[in-house]
């Protein structure tokens, strides 16, 4: 992939395209936003014969003897499938593979910009499970590693899961674990900051969907006091008769408070929301939280609390906007992470890499720690360094890394 953002078809177009007014957003997608690109020249026929055949059938020979070689002998260690059916795109929701390629596109760029990964976007025109995983375990040849993208909950559990117990390679569905992990490390500097250890915190997510599933566990698997979360019929709790399967498996290891009822309920006296759905959140909610309380409030565009009203009670407030402090940004994640597991060949990545992940993330901060500084910044650029680096770690002593 082009490290460049560079268009050269910008000026190139179908003939039954609609013409449309000038918009930077359409100027900038026109003809896509990223391209393939050679490593190695081919000038002249030599150049030719090594890239291509003959040359080429040494390689392969050499890779059928020993399957490993591939990994050294081709761009497998270095590049990623960025996959999608389109049925959860931003806040956008099913809007099918076609629609949803230009955020595929979008990943895959933030993937080389960030962390100097090769991405390509896979846009599949099914949103059945079992084909999903068919088609992804054939495609898997070709790519270190899969992201799987903006793919509706419950099934990207089950897609996720069934993924990873086929392949060999790392399976991330990043809108639950990318999400996870910013949120992990946001939460400890929070918790540095105002001289609190996450044992002592409970939390309250709003959203239910996958990224609300996965920053519970997360959260719980790194040591959180409690935590409830709501989805749009109240708390997920075990006297609820509603429950899918994963609402029903979060039921037995959330809330332990035994709390029930509204998502207003159970904020009286939180210490810490957790916005991932969307809808709005009363100040009278937010108020009666406990005294120098977080409020991460991550909706897109419009966040569950405006930071307006959260700063009134709140000690920590976070967004998922760029353009109020502290942003909550799966960019300051996941191209980290898979540089890390790629550089080491990870046969997956585990529960301690994503730990490793936002240790190092919140590490960043520093000395610089405050109120509006508890993230860093995704053009931070220690940020990906960091964290390949301890992902990278954490692998070799987990033992999932092949070198």
């Amino acid at each position: 992939m082009a490290a460049e953002i560079v268009n050269p078809r910008s000026d190139s177009g179908s003939e039954s395209a609609p013409e449309e007014p000038f918009d930077p957003a359409f100027a900038l997608h026109r003809g896509g936003k990223m391209a393939i690109q050679a490593t190695v020249p081919v000038r002249d026929k030599d150049d030719l014969s090594l890239a291509y055949t003959p040359g080429v059938a040494k390689v392969c020979s050499a890779i059928a003897e020993q399957p490993e070689l591939v990994h050294d002998y081709t761009w497998k260690s270095q590049v990623v499938a960025v996959v999608t059916d389109g049925t959860a795109v931003l806040g956008l929701g099913d809007i099918g593979p076609e629609a949803s390629l230009p955020v595929m596109e979008g990943k895959a760029i933030l993937f080389k910009q960030f962390g100097g990964v090769d991405a390509v976007p896979i846009a599949l025109a099914t949103t059945d499970t079992d084909e999903i995983v068919e088609t992804v375990v054939r495609l898997a040849p070709s790519f270190g590693g899969v992201n799987l993208e903006d793919i509706s909950a419950p099934r990207c559990f089950e897609i996720e899961r069934k993924l990873q117990e086929r392949l060999d390679i790392p399976v991330f569905h990043d809108d639950q674990h990318g999400t996870a992990v910013v949120t992990l490390a946001a939460l400890r500097n929070a918790a540095k900051l105002t001289g609190r250890g996450l044992g002592e915190l409970r939390a309250v997510i709003s959203g239910a969907g996958a990224a609300g599933v996965a920053i519970a566990k997360f959260l719980l698997e790194a040591g959180l006091g409690d935590v409830a979360v709501a989805d749009r019929k109240g708390i997920v709790s075990r006297d609820r008769q509603d429950l899918n399967s994963v609402k029903r498996e979060l039921a037995e290891i959330t809330n332990k408070a035994g709390l029930s009822g509204s998502l207003e309920t159970a904020l009286a006296g939180a210490d810490v929301f957790i916005g991932v759905s969307g809808g709005t959140v009363s100040e009278e909610a937010v108020a009666s939280m406990a005294p120098g309380a977080y409020v991460f409030a991550m909706a897109n565009p419009n966040p569950e609390v405006h930071p307006d009203v959260a700063h009134k009670y709140a000690a920590v407030v976070a967004t998922g906007r760029s353009d109020f402090p502290n942003q909550i940004n799966n960019v300051l994640a996941f191209p980290g992470i898979f540089a890390g597991a790629l550089q080491v060949r990870a046969s997956r990545i585990t529960e301690g890499m994503k730990i490793a992940a936002a240790n190092a993330l919140a590490d960043v901060v520093g000395d610089q720690l405050a109120a509006d500084y508890v993230i860093p910044s995704p053009f931070d650029e220690r940020v990906a360094p960091a964290v390949t680096a301890a992902v990278a770690a954490a692998a070799r002593a987990e033992g999932v890394a092949r070198r």
